[in-house]
């Protein structure tokens, strides 16, 4: 996207006819002055919405229903109550902008068809951009000490995340704050959904995962991503294409980063049952090791954004991502699988734990909840439940059958028999393809990641298999998922990012090297679109749908999943 594009877009938006009360005419007779009430709703507002970057984008975007004095008034009236009330009922404030949600059509990237490309790049060429994706990486973490992580917010918000889903996050985040946020967010997003100003914020991509081309990119670090890095350095490695200084460098960066996910980033919590405590990951270490810039730390404050809590996911990876670099912390001893018991959702006493449930649409019976309670009690997100999350679960309880005795304990063998389960009538009811169904990830990183999964659970001796999945789910998951791979994901216009999961999971899930071609084309042709600086551009990894849609990526991810998906087609290509 050139700069042509966002300027013409940029005058569209501040030129176009008003075509009824904006924004700023909604909002400022009630949040305008801080005049008593919930403080952080107006310093929100201002830091947010009222920004001197936003403010000329949106001033002219108005809607014409609330010319209509009633539902102008509904509107105003929805803030006030959640400006004013100690305990405000959310539903409440949450119906007039829900109303106004209801006008919006979102649609997810539909990218179109492609036929196979003709020729791919070369055994030599995809060698050197291994390299290239590898040098990336290891002169980010000499520069940086370590490798940093982009986020992005997007206002246009989620596809899925409409009516209902306001509600529902209203009631079920535990945060104020949040709230406050996913509030004041969403009603924003009609705005800009239905003004030219939308072109500026949420313009056209190639393939699925979206581009990070916001101006403003919020650095900082997390175990959960250190533990991806790993394990593409420790690709790196293996391919034998580093130098000798190069896997120096690599083995300290590894050392470095496995002691940040699960020594650094470590956190004691209370179990579920109350009668214990034992250690796990957070989302975000104390300051200052997510490396914040001290602007950002300020306004993550501001947004109210400053609670972090641990979660199943970074827990699961960190540990994953340490067994896999020959760690003896003994952190590692803890089985996992006891704690992640008492997350576990069942159609009894903890069904109630998802309070967050926007993707609806799947049972989670026997998944595996997201985030952990910190000693205090605090749970700012409320909870909800993502699959890929789980595929991360049972591949870290792999990794470590035997140090576990998952085998050895019934109980342990059937947390693990139920999230498999869980996984197989998400895949065979066909959820697993719908991005509803997923809360921080893409149907297409789902694939990619059951591949994962798949390849260490294929590692295992054939009667733990047969014991762990008496009834071959994961065979017939994965031709349900090949099949997705094939018929969707490669068949259709695809950006690096697309093409690397795409790789990781043909590659993983033993597919054809025929398959290889598309995947491969798309990231020889895209190598160099990140300029000057990186390989290539950055992507949505993951994301978040509340309080908006906030992308997490960055071009070091995107060599990094390049590295990983091409290390696992040259292996597969080697041996065809």
């Amino acid at each position: 996207m050139d700069i042509g594009y966002f300027a013409t877009a940029a005058l569209r938006a501040v030129t176009a006819a008003k075509a009824g009360p904006s924004l700023y005419d909604v909002c400022d007779p009630v949040l305008a002055r801080p005049n008593g009430g919930d403080q952080h709703l107006f310093a929100f507002y201002h830091t947010a919405l009222r920004n001197p970057a936003l403010r000329p984008l949106l001033w002219r975007a108005g809607l014409p229903e609330l010319r209509d004095p009633s539902r102008l008034q509904a509107v105003r009236g929805a803030i006030r109550l959640a400006r004013d009330n100690d305990a405000p009922d959310w539903a409440a404030v949450g119906k007039p902008i829900a109303e106004l949600l209801e006008s919006l059509d979102p649609r997810h990237p539909r990218p179109k068809p492609v036929v196979p490309p003709k020729r791919t790049p070369d055994a030599a060429m995809i060698d050197d951009i291994i390299r290239i994706c590898g040098r990336h990486l290891l002169g980010s973490f000499a520069r940086n000490g370590y490798i940093p992580t982009y986020a992005s917010f997007n206002l246009i918000g989620d596809p899925d995340f409409k009516a209902r889903e306001l509600v529902v996050a209203l009631e079920g985040l535990n945060a104020r704050t949040y709230k406050n946020s996913t509030l004041l967010f969403n009603l924003a997003r009609v705005f800009i959904a239905r003004s030219p100003s939308h072109a500026v914020i949420n313009p056209p991509w190639r393939g699925v995962a979206e581009p990070m081309w916001s101006p403003v990119q919020i650095r900082h670090r997390s175990a959960y991503y250190d533990a991806f890095f790993v394990e593409a350095l420790l690709g790196f490695i293996e391919t034998n294409l580093a130098t000798t200084d190069e896997t120096a460098a690599a083995h300290r960066a590894i050392a470095e980063m496995v002691e940040f996910c699960i020594v650094t980033s470590r956190e004691r919590v209370q179990t579920r049952d109350g009668r214990g405590t034992l250690d796990v990951i957070t989302a975000l270490a104390p300051p200052p090791h997510p490396r914040f810039t001290r602007y950002f730390a300020e306004v993550k404050q501001k947004l109210g954004f400053g609670t972090y809590v641990p979660d199943c996911d970074t827990t699961a990876c960190s540990f994953s991502a340490a067994t896999q670099a020959g760690s003896a912390d003994p952190i590692l001893n803890e089985p996992l699988l006891d704690f992640y018991a008492g997350y576990q959702v069942g159609r009894g006493s903890n069904a109630p734990l998802i309070t967050v449930p926007l993707n609806e649409n799947v049972d989670y019976d026997g998944a595996i909840a997201t985030w952990i309670d910190n000693l205090a009690g605090e749970r700012p997100y409320g909870n909800d439940l993502d699959p890929t999350l789980n595929l991360d679960v049972l591949e870290v309880s792999f990794r470590n059958l035997d140090r576990w005795q998952v085998l050895q304990k019934p109980e342990r063998l059937e947390t693990v028999r139920r999230i498999v389960a869980f996984q197989h009538r998400l895949v065979r009811s066909g959820a697993f393809a719908n991005p509803k169904s997923h809360i921080y990830y893409l149907p297409e990183l789902y694939c990619a990641y059951f591949g994962r999964c798949y390849a260490t659970f294929k590692t295992l001796p054939t009667e733990a298999q047969r014991t762990l999945d008496p009834d071959d789910s994961f065979g017939f998951i994965r031709d349900r998922v090949l099949d997705y791979v094939q018929h969707e994901l490669i068949a259709r216009e695809m950006n690096a990012f697309d093409a690397a999961l795409a790789l990781l999971a043909l590659g993983h899930l033993g597919a054809p090297t025929e398959m290889f071609s598309g995947p491969l084309d798309c990231i020889g042709r895209s190598l160099g679109e990140g300029g000057r600086r990186a390989p290539f551009r950055a992507y949505e990894w993951n994301k978040m749908k509340t309080p908006t849609r906030i992308i997490v990526g960055g071009a070091e991810v995107t060599s990094a999943f390049v590295l990983m998906g091409l290390a696992l087609a040259r292996q597969a290509m080697r041996r065809a």
